[in-house]
């Protein structure tokens, strides 16, 4: 009924405490809860939600727990009704002792959002124990000399109830001599006297045995009982006297065991056995007598154990003097402890979150509570962490506190944290606690995979085996698990008609690239493309990167002569003039070379000669020209073997032949060679489609002088009808002469024929000088006169 009472009464309380909401929380009062010890186990206590005005189901959501300082759990939360349970039987003077009333705070911890209400557990004393005497037998000894009316003191019994079901009576069993007396200590304790009702007489009664009962104040009361033997002795008139009633005295807790206490002094007027003291303790519990010793003859009162401060502040107890002659006098004894910094702070952990999800901000870490078991300064505490952190404290209420993010964290750059929580007191030395714990940031997909390289060159040389490993691309991510595994891939093209596919592959694993096949750098120098690095994300991201492939030249194609003709049906053969000077130019041998580079460098060479020394071969440009004057005694007829190599590794080479024809006149005829054409060799493929193409090339060109002579002829027709030879001015057409340097003639050489009207079948033919730079003796002009035996010797 009580319980029901006091649930109403907090109801209104949380009434009335919403309506003051801009309140601060720490000033609010407490709920308030009662229950009897040794309550059975589940006994329904409260419905906080209820309390507390929230919803049904709310406290399950929002994360409720109880919290406090109890080693035991002594209280049970259902979340989803809000019933508050009792998780097992209490006992008043175990968790209490003689403190009334019995008080357990705890809390209710809401974590989300975050949230504290206090509350109180009284638990009510029941009478569940019996006064006991510490002595079953107490002995007194009073001289027969003793006048009615003496009291005397008798040992008080020990109830650990409280309040009304505390030691409330004593009672001596019925005798003609003796009563009993209750007196009350003025510290909450209770003593019994016995009272001398008539004079004794040891003469009649040497020995007197009662029974002392001690009644608590319980329903039904519970007693205990004592036996007390009283022995009649001689006169002893003179009882001891303390020096003072009450003795006080400050200990500090960390006073060590043995050391004085107090001194306490009492005297006696008699002398010999009646005048001997004797100090002893009275009405002293168990605790006392584990925690001080005195010293029966002097009266010093000494440390028998270590003293706790925060276990119990003031001690208070009765010294009892006694004479040889069984008179007794008392004395109060009140000994304070004073409190020393002996507690570290302690630090109670309520909730710890890890990992935490990097990027996100003003995360809750960690809840926590701290406590110091000392008091004034030094219970006052101060909590920090490391300044180098990304978190703060922020202090709540009953010295709770959260570790909260300071700002959004990067798990790449650190993905650990090892936070140390300091607790210091403000005692005397500073004593500190530390807790350390240990954040792990988790990761989020927030870095796209990186190339170690925006645009790789990789190399090949042609003629490469299929599947060949030409390289690899390179990406990491800085995230991790399966936001940090990249798969490589070959984007599409920019140009749709690139084989990409069938060119070149990647790993996607390890982002190694093939070839998938033999390339050839004839036809193709150079692959460029854009490779993706995707990693495992989610959702995914990528970059990419610029991969170039070039293609290196190898020496697979020999050099091709394209002039003079090797597979004619006619050799060609060259007209040299006996009058030649060295240096006349006979021929050129034309070549080109499929590769490139120092592949396709080419160099000629005069491999074979009917007469060596006569004409020599130009290394680099493979003009073929006369090494000295020519003489009557030289053949008519030469045969020349032109060697063309590259300048490749190993060399590839090919050889040409030339018919030169030394002659005195160009009218003279001449046939040719019967050995020219007696070498024919079968040609390859790719041969006879040069020739062809060289061929109408040429039959083009030979149609185009022809129709040029003709036109020059029919001019000139009509010059000579005025005696005049026109000379052209400027140079030969620039279709007629090989610009390039490739052709037959070089530029250098220019010839011109001039027919007069009047000559007949016979003309003048003119031989122009050659313009070579680099042969000044022999670029002088020289007329066609010099050569009288030139002139009307051939015909045109």
């Amino acid at each position: 009924m009580e319980a029901r009472v006091e649930r109403a009464v907090q109801k209104r309380r949380v009434l009335f405490l919403c309506v003051f909401l801009g309140v601060s929380w720490a000033g609010a009062e407490p709920l308030r809860y009662f229950v009897a010890e040794e309550t059975e186990r589940g006994t329904f206590l409260a419905n906080l939600a209820n309390d507390l005005g929230l919803e049904v189901g709310e406290l399950s959501a929002r994360g409720s727990r109880i919290v406090s300082d109890q080693s035991k759990r002594f209280l049970l939360l259902s979340p989803l009704t809000g019933d508050l349970l009792l998780n097992e039987k209490l006992d008043r003077e175990e968790l209490c002792g003689p403190t009334e009333p019995c008080v357990l705070p705890f809390q209710l911890l809401l974590e989300k959002p975050f949230q504290i209400f206090r509350a109180e557990l009284w638990v009510r004393d029941i009478n569940d124990h019996s006064p006991v005497f510490l002595n079953r037998e107490i002995l007194l000894e009073i001289l027969e000399s003793t006048t009615p009316g003496v009291a005397f003191l008798l040992e008080s019994a020990q109830d650990s109830d409280i309040g009304t079901n505390n030691l409330r009576n004593y009672t001596i069993s019925s005798n003609a001599y003796f009563h009993i007396n209750v007196h009350d200590s003025g510290e909450g304790n209770i003593y019994p006297e016995l009272i001398l009702d008539q004079v004794l007489d040891r003469e009649e009664l040497s020995e007197l045995s009662l029974t002392l009962t001690a009644l608590d104040g319980g329903s039904p009361p519970r007693s205990g009982t004592a036996l007390v033997r009283i022995l009649v002795l001689d006169i002893n008139d003179n009882v001891p006297e303390f020096v003072q009633s009450v003795y006080k005295v400050q200990v500090p807790e960390n006073s060590p065991i043995g050391s004085l206490v107090v001194a306490v002094s009492a005297r006696d007027l008699d002398t010999g056995s009646n005048g001997e003291i004797v100090y002893a303790f009275l009405y002293a519990n168990e605790r006392i007598l584990q925690t001080f010793q005195i010293n029966p003859t002097s009266g010093n009162l000494h440390l028998k154990a270590q003293l706790n401060y925060e276990e119990t502040q003031t001690y208070a107890f009765t010294i009892q003097a006694k004479d040889g002659g069984g008179l007794s006098g008392k004395c109060t004894v009140a000994v304070q402890v004073t409190d020393i910094n002996d507690n570290a702070p302690e630090l109670l952990i309520s909730s710890l979150t890890s990992p935490i999800v990097e990027n996100s901000a003003k995360t809750v870490v960690a809840v926590f509570k701290i406590r110091d078991k000392d008091s004034g300064n030094n219970a006052k505490m101060v909590c920090s962490i490391q300044d180098d952190l990304p978190f703060i404290l922020k202090p709540s209420v009953e010295n709770f506190y959260t570790l909260v993010t300071e700002h959004p964290l990067d798990r790449e750059s650190q993905a650990e944290y090892n936070i140390t929580i300091t607790v210091s007191d403000l005692g005397t030395p500073r004593l500190k606690t530390q807790h350390n714990i240990t954040v792990m940031v988790s990761d989020v997909n927030d870095n796209a995979p990186a190339f170690t390289q925006t645009s790789y060159t990789l190399f090949v040389r042609e003629n490469n085996s299929p599947a060949l490993h030409i390289g690899s691309v390179s990406a990491t991510d800085t995230d991790a698990g399966a936001n940090a595994q990249v798969t490589y891939s070959l984007l599409p093209p920019h140009d749709p008609h690139l084989p990409l596919a069938s060119l070149v592959s990647i790993n996607a694993d390890n982002g190694q690239l093939f070839a998938l096949r033999a390339l050839d750098y004839e036809a193709l120098q150079a692959l460029e493309f854009r490779v993706g690095a995707t990693d495992g994300g989610s959702p995914a991201l990528s970059s990419q990167a610029l991969v170039r492939v070039l293609v290196l030249d190898a020496n697979d194609n020999a050099p091709f002569v394209l002039y003079p003709l090797q597979n004619g049906s006619a050799p060609c053969t060259e007209l040299v003039p006996r009058a030649a000077e060295p240096g006349y130019l006979v021929s050129k041998v034309v070549a080109v070379d499929g590769d490139s580079g120092q592949n396709a460098w080419l160099s000629y060479q005069l491999l074979r000669a009917t007469e060596p020394g006569l004409f020599g071969v130009w290394a680099h440009n493979g003009e073929v020209r006369t090494a000295r004057l020519l003489s009557e005694r030289d053949a008519a007829k030469h045969r020349l073997v032109v060697l063309v190599k590259d300048n490749g590794e190993p060399p590839l080479s090919a050889s040409v032949t030339l018919h030169v024809l030394l002659v005195d006149g160009f009218s003279q005829p001449y046939l040719p060679l019967p050995e020219a054409a007696a070498d024919s060799a079968q040609a390859d493929p790719l041969t006879v489609y040069l020739v062809i193409a060289l061929a109408s090339v040429s039959s083009l060109f030979l149609f185009s002088v022809l129709a040029f002579i003709a036109l020059r002829l029919c001019r000139r027709g009509r010059a000579t009808s005025l005696g005049v030879c026109p000379v052209p001015e400027g140079h030969f057409p620039g279709h007629l002469v090989d610009i390039g340097g490739m052709g037959t003639l070089s530029r250098s050489y220019q010839y011109e024929v001039c027919l007069n009207g009047d000559s007949g079948t016979t003309g003048d033919f003119k031989f122009l000088k050659p313009i070579v730079s680099n042969l000044q003796s022999q670029s002088m002009v020289r007329e066609v006169e010099e050569y009288p035996s030139f002139r009307n010797d051939l015909g045109f």
